[in-house]
């Protein structure tokens, strides 16, 4: 009996176990579907996970989010991983510039910090004392902030514009574009203001910065991205009932019906009444029947952006901050990755136990994604010493750096048009990832958000109403 009930639950297939396949393969468990999910690789997560080099545990990248990202957030809650990540009372960012030649640089530091006031007023006081912008130019940030605040994000018009001719419109120049606009976005976005879509900008900066006091206190993990992305999950899935195949690439989608069948590379068949394709957007493109999403010849010309990560162990400490961004300088946002990696356990960290390890995250950086670890070397070592007094007379125990050269969509002017949706043309064939149509730029909100969006509507192909989701972070019941 128990085989037969099995065999009358309806089948899905969920390819690709990264955030948005892992929120639709829960999903889709918890309602009661019989799902299987498959993923290429060795590990879950998609492009936030780690990986080992010797006795050093490595994310492959920094990857941060905001309060706003609810469901991010409510995906960490489902996995039980909450208290594995470190969410900031309040923002407090630490901005670190640096002028004049290495032998002697000036560096100031200041700070974007909130303080308890409603939106706007929640920023003013630390806009006040920023100290990389001229009175002018703060007052400039505060008509641009404004002119931002008005816009409507549900206008399509404002895909259609860049956002760094936007800011040029609305009276913001090279010094407030570079202290503070390119500062956010180029993190968030992948891209420069003029490279960016206005649409997604101002998605970011509104609901960022401009729609709760908190909404912009940030979080990091408190341990390796794996333990949470692939550790955590995989138990999570394993006792949802899923199915989870590592190493398992497929080779072919046959729609069908009243099945469609899935090949993979060895040459298993699987069968299933839905699927969901949530990989990368070219691994999808590849697997997409004809006709499938409109305007489908155009995802070919969806580009992609990277980001380079650059790690470097000195030999004793150089900050004391989780992390800061730099100005004035090649390097962009560095953070402290010692304790994650598990650096004091090793024999590197024996032999020096003062020893740091520091992680520099460097979003939108076509011209070097190629370069030679040795050129990195030349180029951001000596920027780090000064920037960190400290760094200039410290050993350099390792440096190694990690590529993600496809590591997210391209953001740029008219992108929101090459979006598709969850669902398409086919029915039982459904899309996730967070280059699909979520309004979010390509971080980890979007993809479960993308997660969401495919488990809602496969439950409603299968007349099954999906939870309302509640905005407060909650895993939807």
């Amino acid at each position: 009996m128990t085989g037969r009930a099995d065999a009358a639950r309806p089948a899905v297939v969920v390819v690709g176990g990264g955030l948005a396949g892992i929120t639709a393969a829960l999903r889709l468990a918890e309602a009661g579907q019989r799902v299987t999910l498959l993923e290429g690789r060795p590990r879950l997560g998609g492009l936030a996970f780690s990986f080992q080099r010797g006795e050093l545990t490595v994310d492959n990248g920094q990857h941060v989010y905001l309060r706003c990202c609810t469901a991010y957030r409510g995906l960490l809650e489902r996995l039980g991983a909450a208290r594995l990540t470190h969410l900031q009372d309040r923002l407090d960012v630490p901005v670190l510039s640096v002028t004049g030649p290495a032998d002697a640089p000036v560096r100031t530091l200041g700070r974007l910090r909130r303080a308890a006031l409603p939106v706007p007023l929640h920023l003013a006081a630390s806009l006040a004392g920023y100290p990389h912008l001229a009175p002018a130019d703060r007052a400039r940030v505060v008509r641009g902030a404004l002119a931002l605040w008005g816009l409507d994000l549900a206008d399509p018009a404002l895909d259609e514009l860049s956002f760094g001719e936007w800011l040029r419109r609305n009276g913001q120049n090279a010094a407030t574009t570079a202290a503070l606009w390119d500062l956010v976005g180029v993190a968030t976005l992948n891209a420069r203001a003029d490279q960016v879509s206005l649409a997604l900008a101002a998605m970011v900066f509104k609901t960022g910065l401009l729609s709760d006091p908190g909404a912009s206190d940030i979080g990091i993990a408190a341990v390796p991205l794996g333990a949470i992305h692939h550790d955590r999950a995989l138990a999570e899935l394993e006792r949802a009932g899923v199915t989870v195949r590592l190493r398992a690439r497929v080779a072919e989608l046959k729609p069908g019906a009243p099945q469609h069948a899935v090949r993979l590379e060895d040459g298993d068949l699987l069968s299933a009444d839905t699927v969901v394709l949530a990989g990368a957007q070219d691994t999808a493109a590849a697997l997409l029947p004809p006709d499938a999403v409109p305007g489908q010849e155009r995802l070919a010309g969806f580009g992609t952006a990277p980001i380079l990560n650059v790690h470097v162990v000195y030999d004793r400490r150089v900050i004391r901050r989780p992390f800061f961004a730099a100005l004035g300088s090649p390097v962009q946002w560095v953070f402290d990755r010692t304790a994650h990696s598990g650096l004091a356990g090793t024999e590197l960290g024996r032999a020096h136990p003062g020893a740091q390890y520091l992680a520099l995250s460097q979003s939108a950086v076509q011209d070097e994604i190629d370069l030679p670890v040795a050129e990195l070397r030349r180029r951001y070592l000596p920027e780090l010493a000064r920037l960190l007094p400290a760094a200039a007379g410290a050993e350099v125990l390792d440096f190694f750096v990690t590529r993600e050269r496809t590591a997210t969509f391209d953001p740029a002017p008219g992108s929101a048009a090459l979006r598709p949706g969850a669902r398409t043309a086919v029915p039982g064939l459904l899309l996730a990832g967070a280059w699909t149509a979520t309004g979010w730029p390509a971080t980890m909100e979007g993809a479960v958000r993308s997660g969401h969006a495919a488990a809602d509507a496969a439950l409603a192909a299968g007349g099954a109403r999906p939870p309302v989701d509640r905005g407060d972070g909650r895993w939807p019941r």
